[in-house]
């Protein structure tokens, strides 16, 4: 079902019978929305995006202090790919927006709830639920069936293992698994980033620092950013991460043991 708005969409812009594109969305170019996709006008796509069947954009928050009358909406990074039976909800505030950046892949059933901001080339494998509020940073890549509860942050690069369950935040370019424990630096994601060697080494004696110390991981971080050994923005940028947030912070299971073999990883 077209639209009667036709200046919200791009010429090159595709709809499918039977999709579902309210008065009020925005449509960029080479756009494909596939039968049955539902896009409200509460949403915004950029170019070539493109919506499968029975995807939902655009919903109303599943708050119960939600007030209907706040106009609010979604926006959708360039060239990103959204699965069957995705659902992916407005904000709650007034102006405000739930954001998914470009290169993105959502795939099936994958949930994105209200006020979630969610970086570039983030990967969602099937099933993921994302609380409200949750910030997903630029290259993460969250296994299926994994759930992150409200106003958890996942950083840079991090890899979230199928199945699981995440209410603490977890800091960028690590593996996390299960609940909330960290099993060690993503090497292979940041290999394949193609980070330099000292940006690597740095990030490693970062992490190993802060780990293997007792102490509060926001006053150890301010710390070592103080003793400006981290010549990376990439080591700089782990650390900061423990200056922010709300949320405890999700932590390996071998934190202070000389034998934590993920850790030693080159």
């Amino acid at each position: 079902m077209l639209s009667e708005n036709r200046l919200n969409f791009d010429r090159s812009a595709k709809i499918h019978p039977t999709a579902l594109v309210e008065d009020g969305a925005q449509l960029g170019a080479d756009c494909i929305i596939h039968a049955h996709a539902i896009i409200s006008r509460h949403c915004i796509l950029e170019d070539r995006v493109e919506v499968h069947p029975f995807a939902v954009l655009g919903g109303s928050p599943q708050d119960l202090s939600w007030d209907p009358l706040v106009e609010s909406g979604v926006r959708i990074g360039a060239r990103t790919v959204i699965r069957e039976h995705v659902t992916i909800n407005r904000a709650t505030h007034r102006n405000g927006s739930t954001e998914i950046g470009a290169d993105c892949f959502i795939m099936t059933a994958a949930h994105v709830a209200h006020d979630c901001r969610i970086g570039q080339r983030v990967v969602l494998a099937n099933a993921v639920l994302l609380g409200g509020h949750v910030r997903v940073a630029d290259h993460a890549f969250i296994g299926g069936g994994a759930v992150v509860h409200q106003h958890c942050r996942i950083g840079e690069s991090v890899m979230i293992g199928g199945g699981s369950r995440i209410s603490e935040d977890v800091a960028p370019y690590c593996l996390a698994a299960e609940r909330n424990t960290i099993l060690g630096l993503n090497f292979v994601g940041l290999r394949r980033r193609g980070l330099t060697r000292e940006a690597m080494h740095d990030i490693k004696l970062a992490f190993r620092r802060l780990h293997r110390s007792r102490g509060n991981l926001r006053t150890t971080a301010a710390c070592l950013l103080d003793q400006k050994e981290y010549a990376s923005e990439e080591g700089r940028r782990f650390l900061e991460f423990f200056q922010s947030g709300t949320r405890r912070f999700a932590r390996p299971r071998y934190a202070s043991s000389d034998d934590a073999a993920p850790l030693d990883e080159a």
